[in-house]
């Protein structure tokens, strides 16, 4: 018994260990951040189809959901060029706010964009409740 617990306890041990750090914003301090006048890059992953349904009002759009393979990564491209050189914070949006954010931010992040300035937006687009800030 005492060999089960101490598996059990060391497993969740290297589990935190190695666990992956993102920083994540909720909808209600994102919209602070806009309402304050605060300067952000938008990126939203989502497909096109679903980007032109519904994203953020000056998001810039990818098309590299589920920014799995290096097709989709490639997407990205095109944003590092544009936040690379300069110190704004970065809101990653996808449709749940789950892997496709969670695989855009190491993306960036080994492209060389510093994680402090990376964040992932609670619940992406599906969960954004700020209608008003949304273009259709």
């Amino acid at each position: 018994m005492k060999r089960i617990v101490f598996l059990v306890f060391f497993i969740l041990l290297v589990k935190v260990a190695f666990a992956q750090n993102y920083n994540f914003l909720k909808a209600e301090d994102f919209k602070k951040w806009v309402d304050s006048g605060k300067k952000i890059h938008i990126v939203d992953v989502q497909r096109d189809e679903d980007f032109r349904k519904k994203h953020i009002k000056g998001s810039i759009g990818t098309d590299a959901y589920p920014v799995k393979t290096e097709q989709d990564k490639v997407k990205l491209d095109k944003v590092i060029s544009r936040v690379k050189n300069d110190n704004l914070d970065i809101v990653i949006v996808c449709p749940r706010g789950g892997g496709a954010a969670k695989n855009a931010f190491d993306y960036l992040k080994s492209k060389g964009i510093n994680e402090k300035r990376l964040y992932i937006l609670e619940g992406g687009i599906k969960g954004f409740p700020y209608k008003e800030m949304c273009q259709n």
